[in-house]
């Protein structure tokens, strides 16, 4: 019968230099801000501008808010980790991180792909496009990217609590993830291992190639159009693509993998749950006119309520 003797986990963090860790302090905490900040931003904007009522926006606002979640099931306490000596979270405070986290996170790879499917059928199909990406689909694909979500995080969760726990209890890692969990257990992890790759693995990969096709596809049909139709759609796939990339790469890294870890595992991870969320901001408004014009409405709406 599986038992568990362990009540909490030490987190060796990110560094164990304190001043290497003063250092990182000052820049996750005002990475983290940033996260905050520019999704709302772009959450307000979206919800406030009547210019930005296209699907393509609808997700962009869900996307936003799956970062802000999402940097923030690991950040804070990163940041306070940071700052003390004994680095500790308690047995179901660490199962509920490795929830939340994988719920989210997967959350996001499905709206990245629920996001090229509409990018896809915008410019292939820009006749059809109000007919077949309206707001009832729209909604559907939302709910099924937090059905699919739910369902990945909750058979991850219960892959690692039936595992027994007698010590060690020291996570080499800042959160809770399940490679570094399936190290502690005092059981065989390898049938678990491979079920947790498959699991993160596959559907990292099938998404990623999901959306390869979606581009590829966008790319053909774009060689029947004119230049500038093409720089435009070009322009905004950009966008879309860089953050795919810089998401589902290092996700991939890490989970396309039974249970072995690697000394990169650290810093692959803060990456993709807090490099990304902060550039996705910066990437879909600096690349974006219409986001770029709607915020700056925004703003001096604001400062002219300010001014009165």
């Amino acid at each position: 019968e599986n038992k568990t003797d362990v009540a909490e986990f030490i987190l060796y963090g990110l560094t164990q230099d304190k001043t290497v860790a003063k250092v990182c302090f000052s820049l996750v905490l005002v990475f983290y801000a940033t996260i905050i900040l520019g999704n709302l931003l772009i959450i307000i904007t979206i919800k406030t501008s009547e210019q930005l009522s296209s699907p393509m926006y609808f997700f962009l606002g869900f996307l936003s808010f799956i970062d802000v979640s999402y940097s923030t099931v690991t950040a804070p306490k990163l940041i306070y980790d940071l700052l003390v000596e004994e680095k500790t979270i308690s047995f179901a405070g660490c199962i509920a991180q490795l929830f939340a986290g994988h719920f989210f996170g997967c959350t996001e790879i499905f709206l990245l792909t629920v996001m090229a499917y509409d990018r896809c059928i915008a410019i292939c199909k820009p006749l059809h496009y109000t007919n077949i990406v309206n707001k009832h689909a729209c909604g559907w694909l939302v709910a099924a990217s937090w059905v699919g979500a739910l369902v990945h995080s909750v058979v991850q969760t219960l892959l690692v609590i039936q595992l027994p726990f007698c010590g060690p209890n020291e996570i080499d890692h800042y959160f809770c993830d399940v490679h570094p969990l399936l190290k502690l257990a005092c059981t065989d992890t390898y049938i678990i291992g491979i079920s947790v790759a498959a699991n993160s693995g596959v559907i990292s990969v099938s998404c990623f190639i999901v959306l390869v096709v979606s581009y590829a596809v966008i790319l053909v049909s774009l060689r029947t159009r004119s230049s500038e139709a093409r720089l435009k759609a070009l322009y905004t796939c950009t966008s879309h693509i860089t953050v795919v990339v810089l998401f589902l790469g290092p996700c991939i890294f890490i989970y396309m993998r039974s249970s072995t870890t690697f000394s990169a595992d650290k810093m692959v991870s803060v990456f993709y749950t807090i490099i990304t969320p902060m550039l996705n901001p910066l990437i879909y408004t600096l690349r974006n006119e219409e986001m770029k014009n709607a915020v700056k409405k925004l703003w001096s709406r604001k400062v002219k309520g300010s001014e009165r």
